[in-house]
C-alpha cells in the first residue's frame, strides 16, 4: 500500500496495463488533457510509440477506429478528452459500440474503453463542461465507471480495460491532485459500490469529484451533530444497488449530489431506484442536489452557484435531518 497522487495512480495504471496485455492500445494520446500531467503521459509514449497513437481531431473518426480494432481483438482506451467533445462521436459510441454484441446476437464483442474528463472545473464553459453520463446511462450496452479517488482510477481503470463491454471512463480534471493509498495488484470489480464514510443519521450519494467535497461536507457537518455516510456508487454501469439500498434502510434519510443536470440527470435516476425498492425506508423525501438546468455559464461565481457546492449539499444535508 503507497499513498499516491490521483494522477499518478492512473498514469501506474495505464504503463501496467500496456505492459501486461500486447491488446491495448492507446489513442488519443491526451489522456491528461492540457494539464502540466500531460507531460508525464510522454514516459508512455515513447516506451510504446507503435501502441500509442495520436490522431487529428475527429472524434468521430479515432471513436470508430477504436471501435472497430476492439471489434478486431485488440482492447483500445480512446481519449476524447473533455466530455463535451463525446457529443462529436456519438453515433460510434451509443448507437455501434453499445448495439453491436446484441445486433451480431452474441458473435462480436467491441471491448473499447472511452476516457473523458467532465463536468465543471472552472471557466469550461457550456461547449466544455458537459457531464453525459446520465445521456449514456440511457444507452443500453455500456458500462459507466466513475472513480472519485486515487485507488479508485487504478482499480477500476484496469477492470474497464480487462471487461468485455464497451466502457465510459468518466474522469474529473479536479480530482488529479488528490492523494490516497493504492494497494499494488488491485482491479476493482465493476459493479461494486464504496462507502466512503460510515455515518447514522443521513445516507449522502456521491459521485466522482462530488465525493470529495461530500466527505468535506460530512467532516464539517460531524461537529453539528450529523452523521452523514458517504456511499460512492463508483459505477453507474452496472449499479450496487444493495449497498445503496443497505445505508437507505439503516439512516431512513437520502441527499444525492451530482455534477449532471438536475432532470433526467444521475441524482434522478438512483432517486428512483431507492423509491421504487424501498420507499417504505424513507423517513422524509430524496433530496438532490446537481447542477442546475441552464448551460454551464463561463463566469465560475455564476459556475459555482449552479453546481453541487459544499454549501448546496450542506443545506440539503440540513434539511434531510430535521
Amino acid at each position: 500500500m503507497r499513498n499516491l497522487k490521483y494522477h499518478e495512480a492512473k498514469l501506474e495504471a495505464l504503463r501496467e496495463l500496456m505492459e501486461e496485455d500486447e491488446r491495448v492500445h492507446l489513442i488519443g494520446g491526451t489522456f491528461f488533457s492540457l494539464s502540466p500531467h500531460r507531460l508525464k503521459f510522454a514516459a508512455i509514449e515513447k516506451a510504446w510509440p507503435e501502441r500509442v497513437a495520436a490522431p487529428p481531431i475527429s472524434e468521430l473518426g479515432f471513436c470508430g477506429l477504436a471501435t472497430g480494432a476492439a471489434m478486431a481483438g485488440l482492447r483500445p482506451v480512446v481519449d476524447v478528452t473533455t466530455g463535451s467533445f463525446l457529443f462529436e462521436a456519438w453515433p460510434q459510441v451509443v448507437n455501434e459500440a453499445a448495439n453491436v454484441l446484441y445486433m451480431s446476437g452474441g458473435q462480436v464483442r467491441a471491448p473499447v474503453v472511452f476516457h473523458m474528463l467532465h463536468g465543471l472545473r472552472g471557466g469550461g464553459a457550456a461547449q466544455h463542461s458537459a457531464s453525459p453520463q446520465a445521456m449514456l446511462w440511457n444507452c443500453p450496452g455500456l458500462e459507466i465507471v466513475l472513480p472519485s479517488s486515487p485507488r479508485d482510477v487504478k482499480g477500476l481503470l484496469k477492470a474497464a480495460v480487462a471487461s468485455d463491454n464497451p466502457t465510459v471512463f468518466v474522469d474529473h480534471s479536479n480530482l488529479f491532485e488528490t492523494e490516497g493509498p493504492v494497494p499494488d495488484g488491485e482491479r476493482i470489480p465493476l459493479g461494486q459500490a464504496d462507502v466512503k464514510r460510515p455515518g447514522a443519521d443521513v445516507t449522502l450519494i456521491a459521485t466522482s469529484f462530488t465525493v470529495q467535497r461530500a466527505l468535506a461536507v460530512a467532516e464539517a457537518l460531524a461537529s453539528d451533530g450529523i452523521d452523514v455516510e458517504v456511499v460512492d456508487p463508483r459505477t453507474l454501469v452496472p449499479f450496487d444497488l444493495d449497498t445503496v439500498m443497505a445505508s437507505v434502510e439503516k439512516t431512513g434519510r437520502v441527499v444525492i449530489a451530482d455534477e449532471t443536470h438536475q432532470s433526467c440527470g444521475v441524482a434522478a435516476e438512483i432517486a428512483a431506484r431507492i423509491a421504487e425498492s424501498g420507499f417504505d425506508k424513507l423517513k422524509g423525501p430524496i433530496r438532490r442536489v446537481a447542477t442546475l438546468d441552464v448551460p454551464v455559464p463561463y463566469s465560475q461565481s455564476l459556475e459555482e452557484y449552479i453546481g453541487p457546492s459544499e454549501e448546496r449539499i450542506a443545506r440539503a444535508i440540513r434539511e434531510a435531518a430535521r
